[in-house]
């Protein structure tokens, strides 16, 4: 196992000054324009929308985010006019310095489109690349989850904490498909890490959004979470609610993430040392 197994969600370097945490206000408004936003997007949701090309499936899936934004993006910005926006959210790698929304309109936007209840609205504050409030909204079912950095992971107000399971072969483990089109050496490795959790843990999920799962591992439903690669939209939210929940956040082999990691693995502390010994064999 690496010498390193010290996991944090995007720390600073010891005695680096933090950030000043928003205001509870402020997540409170966050939270009112996600769900708000989330509303256009339930409208939206019905049947399976079939597509005959990729110029197609780009089009409808730009329509939801354009849908969404419309009402989102103005709303984020009155409430933090300092925060610049992140427009891509399919990228990955570290953010200028400075405060960012960070904001997926339909995280598993695919799902939307075939007529699968999987798909969210996210939205996370960042500063100098830590998440420092997150809210995602789940339209369909009403449950809107939310953490604040110090402030812990909370759903619909209750407060969420991670598993407490101590033994890899007993747990709920999932992964999930970064992208469409991945390189050949990222598919196999994927592969390769589905077939050693398959031989360690007891049961292994695989599907989009990693939100989602995610949020599971915050509600302590799902022990681990791993996926590699990712864009920051699809890892930041998540990666605040399940440390705050009090999880591990590291890349596979066990050290420090950033959004410039090429691995990502959320776990409750009891089963993340055997996690990541199963990613790494």
């Amino acid at each position: 196992m690496p010498e390193s197994t010290r996991s944090t969600v995007l720390p600073a370097e010891a005695g680096a000054e933090a950030p000043v945490s928003p205001c509870a206000e402020l997540l409170a408004h966050t939270s009112d324009a996600v769900r708000t936003a989330g509303s256009v997007l339930r409208e939206r949701f019905g049947d399976a929308i079939r597509t005959d090309s990729r110029d197609d499936l780009t089009r409808a899936l730009a329509a939801n985010d354009d849908a969404v934004l419309e009402v989102l993006k103005p709303r984020l910005t009155a409430l933090r006019p300092d925060a610049r926006w992140v427009d891509d959210e399919l990228q990955g790698g570290s953010l200028p310095s400075g405060a960012w929304w960070l904001v997926d309109p339909a995280e598993g936007n695919i799902n939307h489109l075939h007529g699968l209840p999987e798909w969210a609205v996210t939205t996370t504050l960042v500063h100098d690349n830590r998440p420092i409030l997150t809210v995602v909204h789940l339209p369909l079912t009403g449950e809107t989850y939310t953490a604040l950095a110090g402030g812990g992971a909370h759903l619909n107000g209750r407060t969420l904490r991670v598993s407490g399971a101590t033994d890899l072969g007993l747990a709920l483990v999932a992964t999930s498909q970064a992208r469409p089109d991945e390189d050949t050496s990222i598919v196999r490795r994927i592969g390769a890490s589905v077939t050693a959790m398959l031989l360690d843990a007891l049961v292994v999920r695989t599907s989009v959004p990693a939100t989602l799962h995610l949020l599971s591992v915050a509600a302590g439903r799902i022990d681990a979470f791993w996926q590699f690669t990712g864009a920051r939209a699809d890892l930041l939210p998540g990666a605040l609610l399940v440390s705050e929940a009090g999880g591990r956040i590291s890349d596979a082999a066990g050290r420090t993430w950033t959004p410039d990691s090429d691995s990502f693995l959320a776990a409750a502390p009891g089963v993340h040392a055997a996690a990541v010994a199963t990613l790494t064999r």
